[in-house]
């Protein structure tokens, strides 16, 4: 009896390495928890909500615009800044978080060109809290000035 091409092709077959699907399985199992373990950290990178450099403007009239800069700090206790950091920066005499509501107070003390103080109240409110591009908007006051601004954390 002759055999068809068909039937050899299976019969070859037959004298092959079975298939293991179970080693399959386990790489596959092994990926998913490699990926289960490393994504948590990955989003642990954000750290506080608050901490980083937040770019910006404000002022009285949205043509009147003056770009501002805060640097915030967590120390794992308290929130520590200051507006437009460098040679003239105004240092943070308090800064909180309401995490309730995600609102926000910054209060400091600077000097004006006649070197008078002038006193920096600044309250917000945090949004887009599941992007690391978050942005805070609300009132600023700088001395008698009273107007909104917007930053972003870059």
């Amino acid at each position: 009896m002759r055999l068809k091409p068909f039937e050899r092709v299976n019969k070859s077959r037959s004298t092959q390495r079975p298939r293991r699907p179970q080693r399959r399985n386990a790489f596959h199992l092994i990926g998913l928890l490699v990926c289960l373990a490393v994504a948590p950290t990955a989003l642990a990178q954000y750290g506080h909500p608050l901490k980083g450099s937040w770019s910006g403007d404000w002022g009285v009239t949205k043509e009147n615009r003056t770009r501002v800069l805060l640097e915030l700090n967590w120390d794992g206790k308290a929130i520590t800044g200051a507006i437009n950091p460098g040679p003239d920066a105004v240092a943070m005499t308090k800064a909180t978080l309401d995490p309730t509501n995600w609102t926000v107070r910054f209060e400091a003390d600077g000097k004006d060109r006649n070197g008078s103080t002038v006193r920096y109240v600044i309250e917000g409110k945090l949004q887009n809290l599941g992007s690391y591009y978050r942005v805070i908007t609300g009132t600023w006051r700088q001395g008698t000035l009273k107007g909104d601004f917007k930053i972003t954390r870059n």
